[in-house]
């Protein structure tokens, strides 16, 4: 694990988001008591990236997260960061990552979570 503060801004309405961060907040147990990582809800604080012009449906539709410094981290990008400081999926942030992979895993990324984005909205989870 890094000194890398990680907030980590997701959609608990999600039933496929909520059960993913769930699992990674149970494997970043440690990370999270010592303060280097932390989940929250967007639903709880709707306009909470508004300062970096980020929607409460943008926030819906991918992961976004704030790094140490303020910086906006978004979709595929924030999956990597939270593999990176999870024991045992280093290796996932180093394969998915790679200056060769990243442009593709940044694309299924997003039709992924555009494809959950309006199978959300169909059901009515907001």
């Amino acid at each position: 694990m890094t000194g890398h503060r990680l907030v980590v801004w997701y959609n608990t309405r999600c039933p496929v988001c909520d059960a993913g961060i769930s699992r990674q907040r149970n494997k970043l147990v440690d990370a999270v008591r010592a303060g280097l990582i932390s989940f929250r809800d967007i639903n709880e604080q709707p306009d909470a990236l508004a300062s970096h012009g980020a929607s409460l449906d943008d926030i819906r539709r991918r992961l976004h997260a704030t790094d140490e410094a303020g910086r906006l981290i978004v979709g595929a990008d924030v999956a990597i960061a939270i593999w990176r400081i999870t024991p045992g999926e280093a290796w996932l942030a180093r394969l998915l990552g790679n200056p060769v992979a990243l442009p593709v895993t940044r694309f299924v990324y997003d039709r992924f979570a555009d494809l959950l984005f309006s199978w959300n909205r169909r059901k009515g989870r907001w």
